[in-house]
């Protein structure tokens, strides 16, 4: 689904982020995207939904090369991308389900939107993508009155209303507990399952990487220096992708039961 055609990408500062990557994403797979920070990762991630702007390569969206489209095209192929952010980037003062809502706005006039005017079925789909993450309850709620753990569902399901064929996660734990890392990580591994949607994901922690990704890509200053199922990763490969030892902090810790 997602082919980076010997993609590289530098800043107008001259640094590069991304430095001739090589890489197919089959739809459905659940990727984990590792390595230090500044390694790459969400510059390699944001560059999918063109957040940046790759400098040089192709970068085909099923076959397409988005970075030869129009300004229309590039608005369809994200609206079929959906994006969990680290720091949620809710809209605090408004209620839940508006912000699941928000993610119906590819589909909606822009009249339409501005008068927050939705239809019956934009209504009741986003109340079910709010179900699948365990927090119908809590549509009516400011986003802002949610626990970290909630308000990351809340950007699961905003994503999940557009029904997207691929969703992006930049660190989308990085900010959680443990316990709730894997929650969250659950709603994640169990969305891609059923409803077949390509995941790409960036982690720092091993333990998650390991435990829920099909794939792990390893990066380090902007190259790409491993590739492979996470079955075969060791302690050792993220040594090597890491080029230094493993640390404490590298680990997430061990999941509670909720």
């Amino acid at each position: 689904m997602i082919t980076f055609d010997n993609v590289s990408l530098t800043y107008p500062n001259g640094h590069q982020g991304l430095k001739n990557i090589n890489l197919e994403i089959p739809k459905g797979e659940f990727v984990v995207v590792v390595g230090l920070s500044g390694a790459g990762k969400s510059t390699l991630i944001r560059s999918i939904n063109q957040m940046v702007r790759p400098t040089e390569g192709r970068l085909l969206i099923e076959e397409e090369d988005s970075l030869a489209m129009n300004t229309k095209n590039l608005r369809l192929l994200r609206r079929d991308i959906g994006m969990i952010f680290q720091n949620y980037n809710l809209v605090k003062r408004s209620s839940v389900l508006r912000n699941v809502l928000s993610g119906r706005l590819g589909y909606t006039s822009t009249l339409k939107s501005i008068l927050n005017l939705f239809s019956k079925e934009d209504l009741q789909y986003a109340m079910e993508c709010l179900d699948r993450v365990g927090i119908q309850d809590k549509a009516y709620q400011r986003a802002d009155t949610l626990s970290g753990g909630q308000q990351q569902r809340v950007s699961i399901a905003r994503a999940l209303s557009q029904k997207p064929k691929a969703i992006l996660a930049d660190e989308p734990v990085a900010s959680l507990d443990p316990p709730t890392a894997h929650a969250v990580m659950q709603d994640l591994q169990q969305i891609n399952k059923e409803d077949q949607i390509t995941m790409v994901i960036n982690l720092h922690a091993i333990d998650l990487s390991m435990e829920y990704a099909d794939r792990i890509i390893g990066l380090r200053d902007g190259e790409m220096v491993f590739d492979g199922k996470a079955s075969e990763v060791t302690e050792q490969t993220f040594e090597d992708i890491y080029g230094r030892a493993i640390k404490e902090d590298d680990l997430i810790g061990e999941a509670e039961s909720e």
